[in-house]
């Protein structure tokens, strides 16, 4: 397993919740990484994504302000702080990693991807 996520679980609007995707890729440190999720029934979206060294984020217009995207090279971990949550940020949230920061927003240019965590937010 190349990468993995967790953290996702059932929180009411208006809670936080931190997910983390750990990663086992030894180029992890020159990756950009992101964050997409998929509702059911709908497609994979961009949520958030963060460049090798930090040095840039980028965030759906959904989310900005309220999500923040890090990463910790050291514990080859990336992170997505979510704030605020509204029931329609349910869904199951995947972390990805792809080599170009300017594909960051193109799932289908992602070379690897997460397994998943289910994040559901009630009203």
């Amino acid at each position: 397993v190349q990468l993995q996520a967790c953290g996702g679980g059932l929180v009411q609007a208006g809670a936080s919740l931190r997910l983390s995707c750990v990663t086992s890729r030894r180029a992890f440190s020159t990756d950009s990484m992101g964050w997409f999720r998929q509702a059911p029934g709908k497609e994979r979206k961009f949520v958030a994504a963060i460049s090798d060294g930090s040095s840039l984020t980028y965030y759906a217009d959904s989310v900005q302000g309220r999500f923040t995207v890090s990463r910790d090279d050291a514990q080859n971990t990336v992170y997505l702080q979510m704030n605020s949550l509204k029931p329609e940020d349910t869904a199951v949230y995947y972390c990805g990693a792809v080599r170009l920061w300017r594909f960051v927003r193109v799932s289908t240019k992602y070379d690897y991807w997460g397994q998943g965590t289910l994040v559901t937010v009630s009203s």
